[in-house]
């Protein structure tokens, strides 16, 4: 048995009276794992269950709301595309028009079947010379619009020397490389004249085959009368067809663009 030393500072009073005493009784029932200075041990507590690992919160999408489906995109983008074309639409009707020449008025410039367009008179209010616009003329071929150019403006001398077949404004000789024939022809208005106010004096390229201003069926144009100005050919005519229908000339498509 290993030497231990005695511990008597564990011994109650009355125990370390009996040790004195020898009263062995009381010796034995004494704690000798105590007197010695063991502790008994403690019985080992039940290891508590580990704490189960905290979960990532879950990441949220980066925007709140969950993409549509396909069927509902298409149905998005059709929805707005109507808006654009009748945007579109609503624009074209109050800046644009489009006409179709009639007839050989405005040869070489503008041929028959020939597609314009035009700046709307909504904005379109100050013609000026040389300007092409298209009239609607109530005293004209029931209103039917008619396709001339801006030769004299409101307060302005026009007078025609009908044999050499030169037009004079406010006394100065135009220079007219536009037409295909000289103005030789009077058609019942006096020369010379001066324009009305708000009104246009027109006449066609074609000056030998057009019924303009020099015709009292026509005479001067009111500005009211004015339902826009050409600014764009966008399909080319064939000026016309012959006794049996046939195309007088094939589309010249290089003639596509700008008018002036």
């Amino acid at each position: 048995m290993d030497e231990k030393d005695l511990d008597f500072s564990r011994l109650s009073d009355e125990q370390f009276e009996a040790l004195l005493n020898g009263d062995l009784d009381d010796i034995l029932s004494m704690d000798m794992d105590a007197l010695l200075g063991e502790k008994t041990p403690e019985p080992p507590k039940a290891a508590e269950p580990a704490a189960p690992p905290a979960s990532a919160p879950a990441e949220k999408p980066a925007s709140g709301k969950e993409k549509p489906g396909t069927q509902k995109s298409i149905l998005l983008y059709l929805h707005d595309l109507v808006y654009l074309l009748s945007a579109i639409i609503l624009v074209f009707l109050l800046l644009f028009r489009v006409v179709v020449v009639s007839g050989t008025s405005m040869n070489n410039t503008l041929l028959d079947g020939d597609y314009l367009l035009l700046i709307g008179n909504t904005f379109y209010h100050n013609p000026q010379y040389g300007d092409i616009i298209v009239a609607s003329k109530d005293s004209f071929d029931d209103g039917a619009p008619i396709v001339k150019r801006v030769i004299a403006t409101e307060g302005q001398l026009v007078d025609i020397d009908f044999a050499s077949g030169v037009v004079y404004v406010d006394g100065q000789a135009l220079d007219e490389p536009y037409t295909l024939t000289a103005t030789n022809i009077q058609e019942g208005v006096s020369f010379p004249l001066i324009v009305d106010e708000g009104c246009l004096f027109v006449m066609g390229d074609n000056r030998n085959g057009s019924k303009d201003s020099r015709n009292p069926e026509i005479g001067l144009i009111d500005k009211r009368e004015v339902l826009g100005k050409v600014i764009f050919l966008f399909l080319p005519g064939t000026n016309g067809t012959d006794m049996f229908g046939n195309p007088v000339q094939s589309r010249d498509f290089s003639r596509i663009g700008v008018v002036s």
